[in-house]
């Protein structure tokens, strides 16, 4: 009776003793599917607040095989690309010698311009000046034409402020000198300061200059003359020898 409560004892104990281990067991496993149902949570979650991680990984993988297909034709686009570039360059180094001969071109054409407009002015030059040669034969013929020429003489110096000129008691001239005229008469220049008509005989002829000396004395000098005039034009040149002397001479 004894033997047999020890044996039930101890089974009863063995049972306890397995079924704790067994719920052990069972509690471990619960806790490990928990926890990898828990991660595989989160990861769901981080793709769904980021982006679908399948179908990004997919379309990674799709995007891939195309990028090949690009690879594997680019040999081919490259070389139909680069042949028309090669075969524009010709036509480029070819027209750039076209370039420099309408660069020449058009300067031989400017330069030519140029000359004709030249040609052109002195033409018009030449055009003036024997206009005026007309007009002063027109205006003062030579049976009744006289010009007055004044010039400078002698040693000298002095400042030639004006000259005033009068022609059968008329003024018929009256001219201020500046510095490169005067200049230009001490080099031996000829003004031509008056071209009139008068008749044929004599005319009483006055002549009136001013300015300074040497010294920066102020002088004026008088003096009158008498000019036969004659068939034909009459030329008289006006000569000033410094502030003393006037004289009055034909040409």
């Amino acid at each position: 009776m004894g033997k047999l409560l020890k044996a039930v004892i101890a089974g009863i104990a063995l049972f306890l003793m397995t079924g704790a281990a067994f719920g052990v067991e069972a509690v471990t496993v619960q806790v490990e599917t928990e926890a990898s149902q828990q991660a595989a949570g989160e990861q769901e979650t981080a793709c769904v607040d980021g982006a679908d991680c399948h179908f990004a990984q997919a379309t990674e993988a799709d995007a891939a095989e195309p990028a090949d297909v690009v690879d594997a034709a680019e040999p081919g686009e490259a070389e139909a690309a680069v042949q028309p570039v090669a075969a524009a360059k010709p036509e480029k180094a070819a027209a750039k010698p076209e370039t420099a001969a309408a660069a020449r071109q058009t300067a031989e054409q400017v330069k030519g311009l140029d000359e004709q407009v030249q040609e052109i002015k002195a033409d018009v030059l030449s055009i003036a000046a024997q206009l005026s040669r007309l007009e002063e034969k027109l205006l003062y013929p030579s049976d009744t034409q006289v010009a007055l020429f004044l010039s400078l003489a002698g040693e000298e110096k002095f400042r030639l402020d004006s000259v005033s000129v009068e022609l059968d008691g008329k003024e018929v001239a009256h001219h201020l000198y500046t510095y490169n005229e005067i200049e230009a008469l001490r080099k031996g220049g000829v003004q031509r300061i008056h071209v009139g008509n008068a008749m044929t005989g004599e005319h009483p002829l006055h002549v009136t200059v001013t300015g300074k000396t040497e010294g920066g004395t102020d002088f004026r000098k008088d003096e009158s003359f008498k000019v036969a005039k004659g068939v034909g034009p009459k030329l008289v040149g006006v000569v000033l020898s410094g502030s003393k002397s006037i004289t009055v001479k034909d040409w």
